[in-house]
């Protein structure tokens, strides 16, 4: 298993050794942030933010038009990636967490936190100026840290790389009834090539959660095929 109550690291642990090693990530500088994260925040439990037995859509701004808002059910809760904050709260959508690494719009996640709005912020090799820029001036009383590497207190591993997989593992972690996945674009042929495999990776791992919750994701059809669940 690599969702549930509490990350399994002897599974993890060759998951994200893959990983890093396709990305050409290092382990120390993921290290590095995690240590400088835990060092800025308060101690604050994830599961504060229980989404026992509640429906849950997992928002991101890839292809978050107004066809996508629209389908948004009032009675499910929303968790959404940085880079669809904006249009949510345009839209008057209320956010119950947003999963960021804050390469996306950090001074609005900012101001969400000042609002009492809860946040969930990544630690990895590549944003350390951000966190050491942004965590300070947030309201870290709503702030929950997380990491890809082994935890250390206050933050936790529950899974997930990306910021839209990671959110859908964290919405598992929290007890969701059911996911559902808004403005997700896991095909785009415009990005990068090291973004490519970013989202080769999210796919996979996202496979493996719809195979273990018992689910499956539309979002996922037509690439079952091309990608197999991982464990």
């Amino acid at each position: 298993m690599i969702s549930g109550e509490q990350m399994d690291l002897v599974i993890w642990e060759p998951i994200y050794e893959a990983i890093i090693t396709d990305l050409g990530f290092d382990r120390r500088e993921d290290e590095r942030a995690r240590d400088c994260l835990a060092a800025l925040l308060q101690p604050y439990s994830l599961d504060r933010l229980s989404l026992d037995g509640e429906r849950v859509a997992i928002v991101a701004g890839a292809a978050l038009g107004e066809a996508a808002i629209r389908s948004l059910d009032g009675d499910e809760q929303l968790v959404c990636t940085g880079d669809a904050l904006a249009r949510l709260q345009a839209s008057g959508r209320p956010v119950r967490l947003v999963v960021t690494d804050l390469d996306s719009d950090p001074a609005r996640v900012c101001r969400r936190s000042h609002r009492g709005g809860a946040v969930s912020i990544h630690a990895h090799g590549d944003n350390i100026d951000l966190l050491e820029s942004w965590v300070p001036r947030m309201n870290r009383s709503v702030v929950v840290g997380t990491t890809q590497v082994r935890p250390i207190p206050p933050l936790c591993n529950v899974g997930g790389f990306t910021d839209g997989d990671r959110a859908a593992f964290i919405a598992d972690h929290l007890g969701a009834d059911t996911l559902r996945f808004v403005g997700w674009d896991l095909e785009s042929s415009t990005v990068s090539s090291s973004k490519r495999r970013k989202l080769d990776w999210a796919i996979r791992l996202l496979l493996t959660l719809e195979d273990e919750r018992g689910e499956r994701y539309p979002m996922l059809d037509g690439l079952r095929d091309a990608f197999d669940p991982i464990g």
